[in-house]
C-alpha cells in the first residue's frame, strides 16, 4: 500500500531516508547545516508538512503546525508525484525554479544553489522521495 505523500507517516519516512543518505544528511553535517523545512502544494495557504534538521539530520517532523520555517517549498501535486516517481536533478530543479513549478514562499534557494556545500544535498534530497513507498 503507497504512503499518502505529504502524511505524517510520509513525512516521518523522508526524514528516515534523509538520516540514512550520507550524501545528504553526512554532507549537510559537515557544514553544520540547521534549518526547518516546509513542503506542500502551491494553492494551499500553509505547508502540509515541515521537517528540523540540525547539523545535517533531521531530528523531528510530522505535520505542520505553525512552524517558523527556514524553507517552505511548493509545487503542485503532479509535480510533486512526478519527483517521486522518477526523481529530479539539479538541472531540473533549476527547470522547475525557472518555470515557476517549484516555488519557495520562504527561503533564498539562489543562495543555496551556488553554494556546492549544499547544492548537492538539496538536489538528491528531493530523489530521496523515491524510496518511500
Amino acid at each position: 500500500m503507497a504512503v499518502e505523500m505529504f502524511s505524517d507517516e510520509w513525512i516521518n519516512k523522508l526524514k528516515d531516508a534523509w538520516n540514512a543518505d550520507p550524501e545528504v544528511s553526512g554532507a549537510l553535517e559537515k557544514a553544520g547545516f540547521d534549518t526547518v523545512i516546509g513542503a506542500g502544494y502551491k494553492d494551499d495557504n500553509d505547508p502540509r508538512v515541515f521537517f528540523k534538521v540540525v547539523k545535517g539530520k533531521a531530528v523531528e517532523a510530522g505535520l505542520y503546525n505553525g512552524q517558523k520555517l527556514d524553507w517552505d517549498m511548493r509545487a503542485n501535486t503532479d509535480t510533486w508525484e512526478a519527483w517521486a516517481k522518477d526523481g529530479v536533478g539539479l538541472t531540473g530543479l533549476g527547470v522547475a525554479l525557472t518555470t515557476g513549478k517549484l516555488k519557495f514562499k520562504t527561503g533564498d534557494y539562489a543562495t543555496m544553489l551556488k553554494n556546492p556545500t549544499l547544492a548537492g544535498p538539496f538536489s538528491k534530497c528531493f530523489n530521496l522521495m523515491q524510496k518511500i513507498q
